[in-house]
């Protein structure tokens, strides 16, 4: 991978992300990060550490969350940084609880594409219940 990215580049890592996000995949989301990558998801919260904490934190993902729908708003790059505002859609399995949740991430990566460091800012609201839950949470699609 070059050296200095392309918005096109950036735009694909994003999809990438979405598809791995939505399918509740942790293993397409794993292929994304680099060995001893760190992924911080909140900016007050300690860093997780290399990729088998990264993809503990994937897996609880998957395990508790149905519907997702990500997209990517903007994307920037900058030489091996890729940035991006987005917004996602998501029940939350145990409690039936529609989110919606906005952020901003920076994403470094090294020479083959791969994450290095990923930051997100994430802000969260519930909206609702997801109708498609029988009565009482837990009873959707995911489970």
């Amino acid at each position: 991978m070059p050296t200095t990215l392309t918005p096109g580049d950036g735009q694909d890592l994003f999809a990438r992300f979405k598809r791995a996000w939505e399918a509740r995949d942790p293993d397409a989301m794993l292929e994304l990060f680099a060995d001893g990558a760190e992924l911080r998801t909140d900016p007050f919260a300690p860093p997780l550490e290399g990729l088998n904490a990264i993809r503990e934190h994937w897996n609880a993902i998957a395990a508790s969350q149905d519907h997702v729908e990500f997209d990517a708003e903007r994307v920037w790059v900058s030489g091996i940084t890729v940035l991006g505002s987005w917004h996602v859609a998501l029940t939350r399995q145990a409690t039936a609880e529609r989110v919606r949740m906005r952020g901003f991430s920076t994403l470094e990566l090294d020479d083959e594409g791969r994450i290095t460091r990923m930051r997100e800012w994430p802000l969260e609201q519930v909206v609702g219940i997801d109708s498609s839950y029988a009565q009482g949470a837990g009873q959707g699609e995911g489970e």
